[in-house]
């Protein structure tokens, strides 16, 4: 039976809730019958029969595989032998498909080739081909390994956003037709980074959307975990190609992963972590290639009354390229109302005689411009800098931790452009070509120094 989820209504959802809040969390409407107001199952055209309905209560497994995992055809039979031999086991099957490789960053290319400043509808209509193609070609090699498959699109799949197409927020899932599909045996794929505005346009959910759509997904089919499957073996105290003794965390909290994603980890989306949280789905990273255990992203963690609440520093995280903004003659508020039109954020902002400087954490130097030059703002950007935040939650209570970072970087003759703190972060923007060295150096402060500590405790104890 299908219910009415509501997700992302009408602000993007914070960390206000403190437990797990279950099921009826949801604000679900009474379901009408199986097949209500969504559309009949009819995807055996082919003559083809389904497997036995599965008698399995049990809430399905809700799984995504990002680009990498499903970036040719050799890729996608792998993972379309592990989601018929869950099947196959007895266990409902929902996956989540990103498009194939970087198909989506050319299909962009294609739109810009074509025109500056493509209409953002037209945009949105291009690049979710990417995940159609994914879910298709999953379900014809689930097909040849003799299981049974439907793929939906964003629409067919229920999943209603609002109308800001390019960066669209979820509204609600009506799972009906997954429900219907479930019940009768087959393997659900869903396409990614998508869904469907009030007026039956298609929708995109931003770079990294897809994280968003499973576990959101997770939400409306009532399961209490997705797994996330990537070309990373975990999450890591940092990343790991520019700090080869980074280590893999087996678990962190989903306030610490949405500081270090916030802060430039491209390991997930900050929206799917505030999904995760505001209806208590835990998120099990792991990788497609390997059988490591991968990171559990929980809110609750064992060890103790507060787990790892008092962990000194969960990580440190970069972007490599974060951009500086100077304008004058316009009031923060024209500026602030411009961005956000376009779904960018401002970061830092430092008013000075003239006008202001400010940052936009993760958005492309060239649409702010943009943004900026529609309003008739004359703007300076400086583009050779980078950002490196120290991930902790507990910074509003010791201070030392800014101080050490700093410390450490005036020994190391670095000196900051601009410095920020939030209660869960100390950032630092330094020139492009020394993050990698601010990252280091801060990993090796906290991180490695940390680990060396306890070493020498237990052998202390020992």
């Amino acid at each position: 039976m299908g219910r009415v989820v509501s997700l992302e209504v009408p602000e993007p959802i914070f960390f206000a809730s403190a437990e797990r809040l279950g099921p009826n969390v949801f604000r679900a409407e009474t379901p009408q019958s199986g097949r209500g107001d969504m559309n009949t199952m009819n995807d055996h055209e082919n003559g083809e029969q389904a497997p036995a309905p599965a008698g399995d209560p049990v809430a399905p497994l809700v799984w995504k595989f990002g680009g990498t995992s499903v970036a040719d055809h050799d890729r996608l039979r792998v993972v379309a032998e592990r989601m018929v031999a869950a099947r196959r086991s007895g266990r409902g099957v929902v996956a989540v498909l990103s498009a194939m490789g970087k198909s989506t960053d050319e299909l962009s290319a294609m739109a810009y080739q074509m025109s500056a400043r493509p209409p953002l509808r037209e945009l949105d209509a291009l690049l979710s081909v990417g995940e159609s193609i994914s879910v298709a070609l999953a379900s014809m090699a689930i097909a040849e390994l003799g299981g049974h498959a439907v793929s939906l699109n964003g629409p067919q799949a229920g999943i209603w956003t609002d109308d800001r197409h390019g960066n669209a927020r979820l509204r609600e899932i009506r799972p009906g037709r997954i429900h219907d599909a479930l019940a009768q045996g087959s393997i659900v794929l869903v396409t990614g980074f998508q869904g469907v505005s009030a007026e039956g346009d298609v929708t995109t959910l931003g770079r990294g959307g897809s994280d968003a759509s499973a576990v959101a997904m997770a939400a409306a089919l009532g399961a209490s975990e997705c797994e996330i499957f990537t070309d990373v073996p975990a999450v890591f105290t940092a990343d790991p190609r520019v700090v080869p003794d980074a280590r893999p965390l087996a678990t962190i909290r989903h306030e610490e992963m949405l500081e270090m994603a916030e802060a430039g980890s491209g390991v997930m989306q900050s929206r799917s972590v505030e999904l995760a949280v505001a209806h208590g789905i835990d998120i099990h990273l792991r990788s497609s290639f390997s059988d490591e255990p991968g990171t559990w992203i929980r809110r609750h963690e064992h060890g103790g009354f507060e787990g790892n609440a008092t962990r000194e520093v969960a990580g440190i995280a970069h972007r490599r390229h974060e951009s500086l903004y100077a304008v004058k003659d316009i009031d923060m508020t024209s500026v602030a109302t411009a961005l956000a039109g376009r779904g960018i954020a401002m970061g830092a902002v430092l008013p000075d005689i003239a006008g202001f400087r400010f940052t936009a954490p993760g958005a492309e130097s060239s649409e702010v411009a943009a943004v900026l030059d529609g309003v008739g703002a004359a703007v300076k950007v400086d583009e050779e800098l980078g950002s490196v935040s120290v991930v902790s939650l507990g910074i509003a209570r010791r201070p030392d931790i800014v101080v050490r970072a700093l410390a450490a970087l005036d020994e190391a003759g670095i000196q900051p452009r601009l410095v920020t703190t939030t209660p869960g972060r100390a950032s630092v923007l330094v020139e492009s070509p020394l993050v990698d060295d601010v990252v280091r150096l801060l990993h090796t402060t906290f991180i490695a120094a940390s680990a060396l500590s306890t070493k020498a405790l237990v052998s202390v104890a020992g």
